[in-house]
């Protein structure tokens, strides 16, 4: 490709990418060939504030004087950013815009160019900041009150067993039915997964529970 063509092509897609991306999105061509890489062709040059022929960079660094840019300075600047490419990194203008800043090197026998790509996403980030608070939920609301209930049930059930006066380890059927009957005066049963709760401190079987229950209920349908 000769120097020619290929400054040609990447104007193109300079062009193309500007287009495409729309105001926000800064395209431009570095000469790397020159100090302090001028910009030789520019889109949207407003997202950094600079223009063809600037040699200041995305950071608004300041140049070095043409008087010392030696050979080997540029050797080093080349050294440095002139043979790598840096493909969507976070850059940040002197104005405070936040940038995702591309830089692509085209190398040949008598040039070499560096196609420079620099999106202006600071609205965009305030825009993912106010969705993220719009979206932001605490947990499933199912599993809060279901949790809720819990402690309701937790306490309904400390309750009675306290009143029983000896803990669940001790009692026999007669006293495991009658804390069942106690729960159920209390309405315990009303809670959401209540039987697996209760089976589960009274060390028994949900059937267990479930039979305690209905004999608790039609006993209170024969009174």
């Amino acid at each position: 490709m000769d120097k020619e063509y290929a400054l040609d092509f990447l104007t193109r897609m300079a062009s193309a990418i500007a287009e495409m991306f729309g105001s926000g999105c800064e395209t431009l061509i570095h000469d790397m060939t020159k100090p302090n890489h001028p910009i030789i062709v520019l889109f949207n040059g407003h997202v950094s504030g600079r223009q063809v022929g600037s040699e200041q960079d995305i950071f608004g660094t300041d140049p070095i004087p043409a008087d010392e840019c030696s050979a080997d300075v540029l050797h080093a600047q080349n050294l440095l950013i002139g043979y790598k490419d840096y493909v969507n990194h976070l850059a940040v203008t002197p104005q405070g815009h936040t940038i995702k800043s591309s830089t692509i090197n085209l190398v040949g026998e008598d040039y070499h160019y560096a196609l420079g790509i620099n999106f202006d996403y600071t609205s965009l980030s305030a825009a993912a900041r106010t969705m993220l608070e719009l979206t932001n939920v605490k947990e499933n609301l199912q599993n809060a009150i279901y949790r809720e209930e819990e402690v309701q049930l937790d306490g309904i059930f400390n309750s009675c067993l306290q009143s029983m006066g000896m803990p669940v380890a001790s009692m026999k059927k007669r006293d495991r039915f009658h804390l069942v009957e106690l729960l159920y005066q209390k309405k315990a049963f009303n809670f959401q997964k209540s039987v697996a709760y209760v089976s589960e401190r009274m060390r028994v079987s949900r059937y267990t529970i479930y039979k305690y229950i209905h004999e608790i209920e039609e006993k209170t349908e024969q009174a």
